[in-house]
């Protein structure tokens, strides 16, 4: 009885956590739209939500998973369930969505208070929180699905919120177009899946003794068995998922939206393209993991590797602030694909974990510095874009506290020692190395582009940080007499930084600062007999990685700080590589966008002049089809009708005449007809 009361109070603090993002939103919808009320209202909903999301946490973590489930609708025999499942897994995401939400929540307030739309901003933050909550909870593949769409939706909305520029316009209909593809992918899945099983409930399906067959543990690794799918139809589901994963978590090659997505407020950015909305493929592919089988697991590492690596080669050679995090973004979410696909299960979610609390608060950075630059910009009227690392420089003497959480934020992301960062990533890497030994000898490459993309990514944090904060305001050299107002800002932007920063060190995750195994995340997620620090990798990779990590750091503050140092190279085959993103995009202008717009002008050159000609040519032809039939009516039908009257009209005036009224006339004429017939009866 008392675990049954517990399992209900779960459950009614879990449907209030959801709900009360969305009763802030109907609420805000209501209000003017330059309400300043309409803050307070999300805020306080989501710190709400964020206490019920510990609540619940406390109370599944490591305990009995809590599983409530109704009817929803019954087609023939068929019953669709709707309810929520409470594990490890969901309520981790749980709370990390509602925790990451509220700093950014009050990190808004004093970001957005000059909009003309405040209170529809709010609307829309609201909105997308209870999507995202509503996901990470819910049971069934059909309420998955349908949270997944609103996620998308509302993420839509947020990219264009500035719907009067352009470039915010064309970027949230790329964002939407590109994860229509996913969507697609994922409903195929799920059609798949309910053909073979006859069930939408996730618990049945991919519980440890679920329809899915059980995962096995190799070493303590996860890797999937065969299943029970047939194998075409193996091969479309996880295709599907993966279509899904690529686009939700910017994967190779559906990746170029989350770039272009940086058009949206900053804000907007650290919630939902940095910390929550991109990570929910990498949740899927948690929720979902024991289907795939080891042949597509490998792809997954493939991919995720892939992505990593290309995504720091081009975060490399990039100036817009808000876009090299956007790429560090889509590297960072490659190496959880990548722990996905080696078996790294536990490490990959405890990555989604770290990168969310540091890489939302380098955006919220970012955010600061380019609201900042946009006062010096306006102060000034300067022609000078606020978003470019080129013109910045010197900003730590200016906003001191800004510097050093920034720095906190770029050491977790490099993965030092100390911050979370470094647990979660040298788990990642360790065990892809582990993995690499039992296969041949090609597939050593996947941990050698990891550990090569962490040196990358030492090198493009250190750039942005250095070309940032270090040196003089570059602005200087051209403008030596602009006023400079620039500060660390109010409270509204202190708090959640310091409350973020405090995230990004190691006693949040782990009492140790170098064993990720002892992390109480990794715990709780990884495998029931894990095996740990069975070989030399444990020392070595660590080692390694951070010991070349400081050279790269000084390194790059060598290349950009100290005179008459190396330069880095401004021309060449990589640099332009790098610095037109692979040309993936311009690959896609070519290869789809061209052929799809030449397609459409086609048609609508065969609708204009073909359609539209045949008819307008039967246009004419009915025209004189109706006018000849007009003619023939007017001057034929009734031309003959006419004249038949006349005929009638001229018979009855004849015979009118014989209607005088005198009867003299009339015996007269009577003898006359009496006459004539006589006459004509002799003569006939």
């Amino acid at each position: 009885m008392e675990g049954f009361l517990h399992s209900i109070q779960i459950l009614n603090y879990t449907v209030a956590a959801v709900t009360l993002p969305l009763l802030a939103a109907l609420i805000n919808f209501c209000l003017p739209v330059k309400s300043k009320a309409a803050g307070w209202v999300s805020t306080t909903a989501i710190l709400l939500s964020c206490v019920l999301s510990a609540k619940v946490f406390v109370g599944v973590w490591n305990i009995q998973p809590v599983h409530a489930q109704h009817i929803w609708f019954t087609i023939g025999k068929t019953e669709v369930f709707a309810g929520m499942l409470l594990n490890n897994l969901s309520a981790f995401m749980l709370l990390l969505v509602s925790l990451i939400a509220l700093p950014v929540h009050i990190y808004s307030t004093a970001y957005m208070k000059h909009d003309e739309r405040y209170a529809r901003y709010f609307t829309y933050l609201s909105f997308f929180c209870f999507s995202m909550l509503a996901l990470v909870v819910v049971d069934s593949l059909v309420l998955f699905y349908a949270a997944w769409e609103l996620v998308g939706f509302s993420s839509y909305l947020l990219i264009g919120f500035w719907f009067t520029k352009d470039k915010a316009v064309q970027a949230n209909k790329k964002a939407f177009i590109m994860n229509r593809i996913g969507d697609i992918g994922l409903l195929t899945a799920i059609i798949i899946l309910f053909a073979q099983y006859h069930t939408f409930d996730i618990d049945q399906l991919f519980a440890e003794k679920g329809l899915i067959a059980q995962s096995v543990i190799n070493n303590g690794l996860w890797v999937a068995p065969t299943g029970q799918l047939p194998a075409l139809w193996q091969y479309i589901a996880c295709g599907g998922i993966f279509l899904a994963v690529a686009a939700k978590s910017a994967q190779f090659p559906l990746h170029t939206w989350l770039p272009d997505a940086m058009e949206g407020p900053t804000s907007v950015s650290a919630l939902i393209h940095a910390a929550t909305m991109v990570a929910a493929g990498v949740f899927l592919l948690g929720r979902v993991y024991p289907m795939f089988t080891e042949t597509e697991l490998t792809v997954l590492a493939v991919i995720g590797c892939l992505t990593a690596f290309m995504a720091a080669t081009i975060a490399l050679t990039q100036n817009d602030l808000k876009r090299i995090l956007a790429y560090s973004t889509i590297s960072q979410l490659g190496f959880m694909i990548l722990a996905m696909g080696v078996g790294a299960y536990a490490s990959s979610l405890f990555h989604l974990a770290t990168h969310a609390f540091f890489k939302c608060l380098l955006f919220l950075v970012a955010g600061i510095v380019i609201h900042q630059m946009q006062h010096v910009k306006e102060d000034n009227n300067l022609d000078i874009d606020p978003q470019d690392i080129s013109v910045m420089g010197g900003l730590r003497k200016k906003m001191p506290l800004t510097f050093i959480i920034a720095i906190v934020g770029g050491l977790a992301l490099v993965g030092l020692p100390l911050t979370s960062g470094y647990l979660s990533k040298d788990g990642i890497l360790i065990q892809a190395f582990e993995w690499s030994e039992s296969r041949a000898g090609w597939f050593k490459i996947i941990p050698v582009m990891a550990l090569l993309t962490s040196w990358l990514t030492a090198f493009y944090v250190a750039r942005l940080i250095v070309k940032v904060f270090f040196g003089e305001l570059r602005l200087l050299k051209n403008y030596p007499d602009i006023k400079l107002h620039i500060n660390d800002g109010g409270w509204q932007y202190k708090v959640p930084l310091t409350l973020l920063a405090i995230c990004c060190l190691f006693p949040l995750f782990s009492l140790h600062p170098l064993l990720y195994e002892q992390a109480w995340l990794f715990n709780g997620l990884k495998p029931s007999n894990f095996l740990v620090r069975e070989n030399i990798y444990h020392t070595i990779i660590p080692a390694g990685v951070n010991i070349l990590s400081l050279f790269v750091l000084y390194a790059a503050y060598a290349i950009y700080i100290k005179p008459n140092g190396f330069s880095f190279p401004q021309s060449g085959f990589f640099y332009r590589l790098s610095y037109n993103q692979w040309y993936i995009d311009d690959i896609y202008k070519r290869i789809i966008v061209k052929p799809v717009l030449w397609f459409g002008s086609a048609c609508f050159w065969v609708d204009r002049k073909v359609i539209d000609g045949l008819l307008h040519w039967l246009t004419r032809i009915s025209g004189f089809i109706a006018t000849l039939s007009a003619w023939t009516d007017r001057h034929i039908v009734d031309g003959f009708l006419h004249l038949m009257a006349a005929i009638v009209q001229s018979i009855g005036n004849f015979a009118r005449k014989f209607q005088s009224g005198k009867v003299q006339y009339y015996l007269f004429s009577m003898l006359v007809i009496v006459l004539a017939l006589f006459i004509l009866k002799i003569l006939i």
